[in-house]
């Protein structure tokens, strides 16, 4: 009898735990316990906010995007965390402005002592993979696959699987998986697509919600795309039509991942962020900003604001929204939803939930945008962006967003009717505020040390690091290779 009881209460215990193991991942809406949901992050790399038919590009279709954005909350002002790759990627996984976590600009390694997005939500029981572009580990250049030595590959950041090239990749890339190369045929986007969907498979089989980070090398140049997704754009000059091209094979992808979704019946409960890296590039003819002022590497709107969609169709009703949000409100918005406490995250915290926004337009946002690139800083406090620029001899630029999106008026300029004086302006001070925040965070004062530890790289090229010479010469004739390798 009593061997009977110990087994029963042995039979019990198992239950117990695999039922609150299934139960781990719960998001609390309103009084009700829902199931967490999945989560799909994908980033296009140097699409400009201008680059979708829905927002009226004048050439490029963009069908799934449109589709998307029309079932989806989509954003009129969404910003990326920075104008260029690296930074903004760092920010998406930290809700930190860039220099923060150590990546100054593109090709900076993000610090090991930051806590990312694939951590936390591993701790909330989900599996977490990345596909695509990294280029958080140090490595300029084109993309290679990353090493599976790399001190910072994305599996040291808290992803259990990881295809990855350390920057920009084209068509038949060369990827790594985990560290083993892989030669792939086809357009990038959809092969980190397509790969990105077996990961969300297994885990479907297995009832286990899943954190997938797709980040597309399109359309960054080189621009190589098939003779079909060109066909529409023949009259263009070459350089427009192959971009456009890897736009249009891009949005097919995510049509594939889509459709992916709801044949496995768990799009109802899989929130997908769409947005990019950065604004996008000059000498396009359609232009690729929508007429917002800047490119990429610029902190005017068109090199920060760019599209986003988040669709969830399950919590989310669609709709259009101007409230201004920015890629550091991912982390954020994610760890509300996925339950994780709030003093796990690193502080500052510099995005803000915007869980409250699924619901309902809000109309203020509560603290400002702030960017940090370079030399140059930026708040952005709804509809004002207050702009430092330079160290010894700074200058001062102000722009009221709403009266004037394309940035031609600065209110700062002497002379002007109706200018200001930096001391009379409230964002005078939160720059002030801001600034001396930021050196605290690049003395390494966020973390439990108190300093920046050592061994974190500065950034270099891939092509002159002893552990990729073995690859050199077999590598010297590959497309995407040839030209940065030709004098090595």
């Amino acid at each position: 009898m009593k061997a009977k009881w110990t087994m029963a209460r042995l039979s019990l215990l198992v239950f117990c735990a695999s039922f609150l193991n299934v139960l781990a991942p719960i998001w609390v809406q309103g009084n009700t316990l829902t199931e967490a949901p999945n989560i799909v992050l994908i980033m296009a790399d140097d699409q400009g906010w201008g680059q979708t038919s829905y927002n009226g590009h004048a050439r490029l279709k963009t069908p799934n995007l449109d589709a998307m954005a029309a079932n989806g909350l989509r954003f009129n002002r969404f910003y990326a965390a920075a104008p260029v790759c690296s930074p903004t990627r760092a920010s998406v996984l930290t809700g930190r402005t860039n220099r923060r976590t150590g990546v100054e600009t593109h090709g900076y390694a993000l610090r090991r002592q930051e806590f990312t997005l694939a951590q936390l939500l591993s701790d909330q029981g989900y599996a977490t993979g990345h596909f695509g572009k990294w280029h958080l580990n140090g490595l300029r250049g084109p993309g290679a696959p990353v090493l599976g030595d790399d001190t910072h590959h994305p599996g040291v950041f808290g992803f259990d699987e990881w295809l990855s090239v350390t920057n920009f990749f084209d068509r038949n890339p060369l990827l790594s998986r985990q560290g083993e190369f892989e030669e792939f045929n086809g357009d990038s986007s959809e092969i980190v697509v397509d790969e990105a969907i077996k990961f969300m498979r297994q885990q479907i089989a297995l009832d286990k919600p899943f954190f997938a980070v797709i980040w597309f090398g399109t359309p960054h140049d080189p621009f190589v795309a098939s003779e079909d997704d060109m066909s529409d754009f023949v009259d263009l000059e070459p350089r427009t039509r192959k971009q456009l091209g890897e736009l249009v094979a891009m949005d097919r992808s995510i049509g594939t991942l889509r459709s992916a979704l709801a044949d496995a019946q768990v799009a109802d409960n899989t929130l997908v962020w769409f947005t990019s890296d950065n604004g996008g590039l000059p000498k396009m003819n359609p232009p690729t900003t929508g007429g917002l002022r800047g490119f990429k590497r610029s902190l005017y709107e068109g090199g920060l604001r760019v599209p986003a969609v988040i669709e969830w169709p399950g919590r989310i009703k669609p709709r259009i929204t101007d409230f201004p949000a920015a890629s550091l409100d991912i982390m954020p918005t994610l760890a509300e939803i996925a339950g994780a406490d709030a003093a796990t995250l690193i502080q500052p915290q510099d995005g803000c939930s915007l869980v409250k926004l699924f619901e309902e337009e809000i109309e203020t946002r509560e603290k400002p945008i702030p960017f940090s690139f370079l030399n140059q800083y930026v708040l952005i406090d709804n509809d004002q962006k207050l702009m430092f620029v330079g160290e010894k001899n700074p200058t001062y630029e102000l722009y009221d967003l709403k009266a004037d999106p394309q940035e031609k008026r600065n209110l700062w300029k002497p002379g002007d009717s109706g200018t200001v004086h930096l001391d009379a302006h409230p964002l005078a001070a939160k720059m002030v505020e801001f600034r001396k925040s930021l050196q605290r965070s690049m003395d390494g004062a966020d973390y439990p040390e108190g300093h920046v530890r050592e061994g974190e790289p500065g950034p270099s090229s891939w092509m002159n690091d002893q552990r990729y010479q073995p690859y050199i010469e077999a590598w010297r004739s590959r497309p995407e290779f040839k030209r940065w390798l030709k004098n090595k």
